[in-house]
């Protein structure tokens, strides 16, 4: 085989070099997917606090998050398609440089029910960063591939919730919960900075879509109407429902039901968020030895598992016990997301902003409906928190297992 054929069979993992990629891209996509974790995580030390200045109660702080989740969910489903026809770079770089002006307006927010109306119009802009994010590595990966570099994705936005909590203490120290949205607002502009100087183009023109919303709403039902593709979306949707219970209930439930302080809610959050890098690291070395898709069922009956034994905790008051149990559900979801991802959008090349817009939108919404779900369950106890996380992970395996059979 001569030389210029080898060049050609070259699997895809050289190219985010030709991109302008290496650890410079990795770093950069990561981040542009930790816009979610940042804003969903940052503030939750403040909640306590939030709900005595504001007025509110439990249900209306957790409002704030789930109309961030539903915002993010609109601003995917719009900018993946029209990434499609204009390319990766201009959708993004729009996206940032809001996201950066609505924290703004965030921390100037006199009431409850406004916050949670500027965190909508913040959550469109931050997912206009994270459909594009997705779309890229597609762009440039697929299959095993792209299941690895998902994984290693988890390396960079894995830290977002690892230090988010702990940042937005410290912020707290100083001064009040608005000034956390001061500081996603500072590193809104910092990443805009980044992304115009940093990102590649990695869709060229002639790969782009040329038709108008008819052509995109016939995309939307095809990818609709795949029963595979449905069924990964789904199956992380879920997953992601189960982690968001965590997120919307786990600042009630360390301090106000077991009694610990903000400090140590940040070092156990924090601790959580560092088995999910860990089991996405994993991830990227059993990819060598297995398939995607052995992996993501085996992680979702462990997160099953898991999920029963925090609400054993939950049932039985023990900290030690719903602890350790959370530790090990939100390690398993390293090697859920990137599986499911890359199962999800390996058959959509040419589409990969839309499907990811889609899959992203699913993932949203169904967490968005999460947040409420905790709230509605009452105060001062566990058990709400560990039920919904336990129904999300019986949810997720089932999709998994139903409907992405082999055709």
């Amino acid at each position: 085989m001569s030389q210029t054929v080898r060049a050609a069979a070259r699997p895809t993992v050289d190219r985010p070099a030709a991109a302008g990629g290496g650890i410079t891209l990795l770093v950069l996509l990561g981040t542009l997917t930790a816009i979610g974790p940042l804003s969903l995580d940052m503030y939750l030390p403040a909640f306590p606090a939030m709900t005595r200045e504001l007025g509110a109660d439990q249900a209306g702080i957790q409002l704030s998050l789930t109309t961030c989740l539903v915002g993010l969910a609109l601003g995917q489903l719009v900018t993946g398609p029209l990434s499609d026809r204009w390319g990766r770079r201009r959708p993004v770089l729009v996206g940032v440089v809001a996201y950066a002006v609505l924290a703004l307006a965030c921390a100037a927010a006199p009431n409850a029910p406004l916050l949670a109306a500027a965190r909508f119009v913040q959550g469109v802009a931050g997912g206009m960063g994270v459909v594009v994010a997705r779309a890229v590595v597609r762009d440039l990966y697929s299959g095993r591939d792209a299941a690895k570099y998902f994984s290693r994705l988890t390396l960079v936005f894995g830290v977002a919730p690892v230090a988010a909590p702990s940042v937005g203490s410290l912020v707290l120290r100083f001064g009040s919960w608005r000034a956390v949205f001061v500081a996603l607002a500072v590193i809104g502009a910092l990443l805009a900075v980044a992304v115009a100087l940093r990102l590649p183009e990695t869709l060229p023109v002639q790969r782009r879509s040329t038709g108008g919303l008819g052509a995109t709403a016939r995309t939307m039902r095809s990818l609709a109407a795949d029963r595979v593709y449905l069924g990964y979306a789904l199956t992380q949707g879920f997953a992601f429902a189960g982690l968001f219970a965590y997120i919307s209930g786990s600042s009630f439930v360390f301090q106000d039901v077991f009694g610990v302080s903000a400090t140590v809610f940040s070092v156990i959050f924090g601790v959580n968020a560092l088995a999910l890098v860990a089991t996405g690291q994993l991830n990227a070395r059993l990819l060598d030895r297995f398939s995607p898709r052995r992996l993501l069922v085996t992680t979702l009956v462990v997160g099953l598992v898991t999920a029963a034994g925090v609400l054993t905790g939950a049932l039985a008051g023990s900290l030690a016990v719903t602890a350790v149990a959370l530790f090990a559900f939100v390690g398993s979801l390293g090697m859920v997301m990137p599986n499911s991802t890359a199962l999800a959008l390996d058959a959509h090349a040419r589409h990969a902003g839309t499907a990811a817009a889609l899959m992203g939108g699913v993932q949203s919404v169904v967490g968005a409906l999460a947040a409420p779900l905790v709230g509605l369950g009452g105060e001062g106890s566990a058990l709400p928190m560990a039920t919904v996380l336990a129904g999300a992970a019986t949810l997720s395996l089932t999709a998994v297992l139903t409907l992405t059979r082999p055709r």
